[in-house]
């Protein structure tokens, strides 16, 4: 615990106090690494789709309870200086004392404590808990701060620009330089005036959307000029400006255009060399509603848009109308999401600076324009005590040290413009926050989706919440408020009210829910005293982010405010290899729901075969809701993830980075509904994905094939019903083949002169029931192929079918294949077809395709293109399901495929290969730990 005591610093000088810092984590006279067992590891990263190596260093020192993946995104990512070098880290030591060192010295400088000895303390505390994976800094702080780069601690950031060109060009310039330094930044672009509208010179204005095209360009350039991810933007645009409608068609027009050019045979990989022909795929597209339109919506009533000069209404709409044009667009490609501009400015603390009209990348951070947010995460699995309790007293201990360090870093902090540092050291914007609360919840009991979980939930957010500014009070009487305090005082004080207001209308259900709400009642009541009389040190306190890469190294299940992503997970390997193991959470959970040793064995093993809990030996049915996740056999419904971001969002100064998943069968009318409930809930923000609405991937031979398979039916009929039988000595061959682990035998008779006459495939074991299946097919296609059915045409029936096993093959022309059947028919076109009737299916060898590749692009085939089947791949993607078998499986998502036979809408991770699964708003990679969107 720590307190404020007179004297102390810069503070001293002014007649302020330090704060005494007390030991909580840490004993007196023992250092925290004295604490550990350190072990030596080396790293070594490698593409699992070529076996290249991304990255090496061997001897890195770090705790023996510190996971392999942490290891080794933490090595790749955080260590600075050249591998190889004198200069490179090699220890986590390092890494930590070069931040944490940072943090007090300019605690020390400016005034934070009232000793030597209290920030010595200060310092081990944080150190301890960085070590035990506690909480963590966002990445910027990792990469940057004590290095001899710009001291860049903050993550996101939102722009302001302008009606003139100028600014316009003054946008592209500062989103330019955020972008290559690794971070995203949102904006508004209302201001600039619609295509309905004229310019002072006489002509009509372009309009916003046509210089979102400029940006879009520059954002992609940027991003393939160096960098490993797309880049982060957010563009918003309010709902009442007249090219509105333009506005939420354009990610779907340009969707549309996405699968005519891949109908057509183009590359449209999200990183195919004919992507960048499409317009507006480096951000994400939000319209900002107000009340005022969703009343409208709600009383299906006109709603006018209004000039930006003038402010005059220019045209009258039908709100519902529009409101479904906006559903429809989310609907066919996910964007546009919907910002709640009433809600968002009823919760702002400086309405009198200026209101809130943007957000980042990733829709957590909301504050006044040309600013930056901070973040720090902590991992609430931490604070689950032995006896299925949360240690709310702990819990509130670690937030003091973690928000007054965030606090101090303003003060060295460098920032990207000078408009955005102003702001923020004149706001002093923090934005704390969670990981594993999915992992939490399951732990002890709760369903996410239950009034008991969302309970939990809404209690220790609101004390961390309270906690931060109760905190944030107490320095505020040391070194000084906020300079936009004295402007916003009685703004910044009603939102303090709502916060505490908000905070006892939680309804408990259980005696772990009652005691967090009831020491997050103290703290606010606390804060608001201290605050009443001091101030507050920040406006902003919290966010909820999606913890992408910091959350691997607190080696957290869960990310930000999401529930698990499934029950099995993938586990690297010390020495290398890796394995799949169910979550750690489950028998914790299972052991808080009060099954026995005996009986929580034989459910992790089934759960560990079959990937949901449905059936699982010994577990009562009342309890499968406990184990609802993300995606899988048992996925939590998308009013689900609503109700939960609902429950919480009250106590979030900012807002919560999420999408909420739906599946492809979702109508109009869900994603309309999903829309407005978050309104009448009281979200600030709120963007869906529907499963698979996205092309995003090659699948250039779609149009060849349904051509095929029109064709055929003309084909089959100028055969007569005569059966040509194969001699009693022909020619055949033998073929032995791998398939997501599955092996097998075909051998393939011929005609002496005319292609091929019989197949018998051997697969499962001799009296097995898919052996005896497996018999009767291939009876039937011989007899088939003898009465006259052309191959190729059981070739286009059977090549791209899905079923288990699936995977990954052991042949060099077709290395993934959706199921036998699918491996089996493309290996027999390869053989028997003439390559005029294979280039017509879109089946062709590894030599001809590099081929292919060469005379496309004038330069040889890479490793990568040379050793993947694109035909494989564009049918496995075509839905993004890429399934492989457990031991090639590459991440937790692949192996959710695996078992439930339903893919993850994700990509492919530009740095290593692998397929990334949801944080937040964002995606990110398990294997390396590059996300999509913020750090």
């Amino acid at each position: 615990m720590t307190e404020t005591v007179a004297t102390g610093g810069k503070s001293a000088k002014r007649g302020k106090r330090g704060l005494s810092v007390a030991r909580v984590f840490t004993t007196e006279g023992v250092h925290p690494y004295d604490e550990v067992d350190w072990e030596k590891r080396d790293v070594v990263m490698t593409n699992w789709r070529d076996g290249s190596i991304n990255f090496e260093q061997r001897g890195v020192e770090f705790p023996d309870f510190w996971s392999v993946n942490a290891t080794n995104i933490v090595t790749s990512k955080y260590f600075r200086g050249a591998v190889g070098s004198p200069q490179r880290e090699h220890s986590l030591k390092q890494l930590i004392d070069r931040v944490v060192k940072t943090y007090v010295k300019a605690g020390t400088e400016n005034g934070y404590f009232a000793g030597a000895a209290d920030a010595e303390i200060f310092e081990h505390e944080l150190t301890w808990m960085l070590l035990h994976q506690v909480f963590s800094f966002n990445s910027p702080v990792w990469f940057n701060v004590g290095t001899t780069s710009k001291q860049q601690v903050s993550a996101c950031f939102i722009l302001a620009v302008d009606d003139n060109m100028e600014s316009i060009l003054n946008w592209y310039k500062e989103e330019g330089l955020i972008f290559k330094g690794g971070s995203g930044a949102g904006l508004n672009l209302s201001r600039i005036r619609s295509s309905k509208e004229l310019l002072s010179s006489g002509g009509t204005a372009s309009g916003p959307v046509s210089f979102m095209r400029g940006a879009d360009a520059s954002a992609g350039t940027i991003k393939s000029g160096g960098a490993t991810r797309r880049a982060a933007k957010m563009v918003v645009l309010d709902v009442d400006h007249p090219d509105i409608e333009e506005f939420i068609q354009t990610k779907a027009r340009e969707e549309k255009k996405i699968r005519v050019l891949r109908d057509a045979g183009f590359d449209m990989d999200l990183s195919g060399a004919d992507i960048n022909s499409v317009q507006y795929q480096n951000a994400n597209n939000s319209v900002r509603v107000s009340d005022e339109f969703m009343h409208a919506v709600e009383d299906d009533g006109e709603f006018g848009l209004r000039a930006r000069l003038t402010g005059e209404v220019i045209e009258r709409v039908g709100a519902k109308k529009l409101f479904r044009s906006m559903a429809q667009a989310a609907w066919e490609c996910a964007d546009p999401g919907v910002q709640y501009d009433g809600t968002i400015n009823d919760w702002h603390t400086c309405p009198e600076s200026g209101r809130i009209t943007a957000s980042n990348p990733c829709s957590e951070y909301m504050h006044l324009d040309n600013s930056s947010c901070n973040l720090a995460s902590l991992n609430l699995l931490k604070f689950l005590k032995d006896d299925g309790t949360f240690d709310a007293p702990l819990f509130v201990k670690a937030v003091e040290f973690i928000i007054t360090a965030m606090d101090i870093s303003i003060c060295f902090a460098d920032f990207p413009t000078e408009a955005i540092g102003d702001t923020t050291r004149k706001f002093r914007q923090l934005g704390i926050g969670y990981a594993n609360l999915g992992a939490l919840l399951m732990a002890t009991g709760h369903a996410y989706d239950s009034d008991g979980g969302r309970a939990l939930a809404a209690a220790i957010t609101s004390l961390m919440t309270g906690t931060s500014y109760r905190r944030s009070a107490e320095l505020a009487g040391i070194v000084g408020p906020y300079e936009g305090y004295a402007r916003n005082a009685e703004g910044h004080q009603r939102v303090m009210r709502k916060h505490a207001a908000a905070n006892d209308a939680i309804r408990t259900y259980h005696a772990n829910d009652v005691a967090v709400r009831d020491l997050a009642t103290r703290e606010w009541q606390r804060g608001i005293e201290i605050g009443a009389k001091s101030g507050w040190r920040n406006a902003q306190a919290s966010v909820l982010a999606p913890t992408g890469t910091i959350g691997f190294m607190m080696d957290c299940d869960t990310t930000g405010i999401e529930p698990d992503f499934s029950l099995v997970k993938f586990k690297k390997l010390v020495g290398g290899g890796s394995m799949q193991i169910v979550n750690q959470t489950v028998p914790r959970a299972l052991k808080a729901l009060g099954y026995q040793d005996e009986q929580i064995e034989a459910i992790v093993e089934y759960i560990a075969q079959h990937g949901h809990v449905v059936d699982a030996p010994g577990l009562r049915p009342e309890h499968y809701e406990v184990f609802d996740c993300a995606i899988g056999e048992r996925s939590i419904a998308p009013m689900g993830h609503v109700r939960m971001m609902a429950a919480v969002q009250p106590f979030i100064s900012g807002a919560i980075s999420k999408t909420v998943n739906m599946p492809e069968s979702a109508t109009v009318e869900d994603v309309e509904e999903i829309y407005f409930q978050g309104w009448k809930l009281g979200l600030k923000a709120l963007a869906i994905y529907r499963d698979n609405c996205k092309v995003g991937q090659p699948l250039s031979s779609a149009k060849k094939e349904t051509a095929v398979a029109v064709a055929e039916p003309e084909k089959i009929v100028e055969y007569k019903p005569v059966r040509k039988r194969l001699p009693k000595k022909r020619p055949s061959q033998t073929l032995s083949f791998t398939v997501g682990g599955a092996e097998g035998y075909l051998h393939a008779g011929s005609y002496p002169d005319d292609g091929l006459g019989e197949i018998f495939v051997k697969l499962g074991k001799q009296g097995s029931t898919l052996a005896g299946v497996m018999d009767a097919f291939s009876m039937s296609i011989s007899v088939g192929l003898q009465y006259g059915i052309p191959l190729e045409f059981y070739v286009s029936k059977f090549s791209n079918l899905r079923f288990e096993p699936a995977g990954m093959t052991d042949d060099p022309d077709i290395r993934i294949a959706t199921s036998v059947l699918d491996y089996l028919f493309r290996r027999l076109a390869l053989d028997y077809l003439p390559y005029e009737k294979r280039a017509q299916l879109g089946i062709f060898t590894a030599e001809e395709r590099t081929a292919q590749v060469e005379a496309d692009y004038g330069t040889p085939a890479t490793v990568e293109q040379e050793s993947v089947d694109l035909e494989a791949l564009r049918s496995t993607v075509e839905s993004n399901q890429s399934k492989v078998d457990t031991e090639s499986a590459h991440s937790t998502a692949e192996l959710m495929e695996l078992h439930l036979g339903k893919a993850a809408d994700a990509p492919l991770c530009m740095t290593c290969g692998t397929k990334m699964r949801p944080a937040g708003s964002c995606y990110v990679c398990e294997g390396c730990g590059a996300t999509s969107g913020c750090s």
